[in-house]
């Protein structure tokens, strides 16, 4: 069992989800903090506003993107780091509000702490 899942803001929140963290640096339209049962909201780790703009969640743009995320996490090591240890206690629920399941940040950071 990875210590990480990948899950989408609106999708209901499980007991097996463990410590859920959002790693979007906008709040996802339509969920309340209640409902979004956030343990953080890490806004620090999401990708940069320019680079999310230039993104656009166009799938075809994922690989150059996902490219390009890596370089800005490589200035994120002690957050990636500290989610690390947290993922040795518990699962880490990363989350996201983006509609396409298949190219999102979400999956990078994953990636990224995975090989850390």
């Amino acid at each position: 069992m990875s210590a990480f899942l990948i899950k989408r803001i609106y999708e209901k929140s499980e007991a097996g989800d463990g410590y859920r963290m959002l790693v979007d640096r906008i709040w996802p339209r339509g969920i309340s903090k209640e409902k979004a049962k956030l343990d953080e909201w890490n806004k620090e780790i999401a990708p940069s506003a320019d680079l999310r703009k230039w993104f656009n969640h166009e799938p075809e743009k994922f690989e150059e993107f996902r490219k390009r995320y890596k370089e800005e996490l490589k200035e994120k090591t002690d957050d990636l780091h500290r989610i690390k240890e947290l993922a040795k206690e518990k699962q880490i629920c990363l989350l996201y509000g983006a509609k396409d399941e298949k190219h999102n940040q979400a999956i990078v950071i994953k990636e990224v702490l995975e090989k850390l």
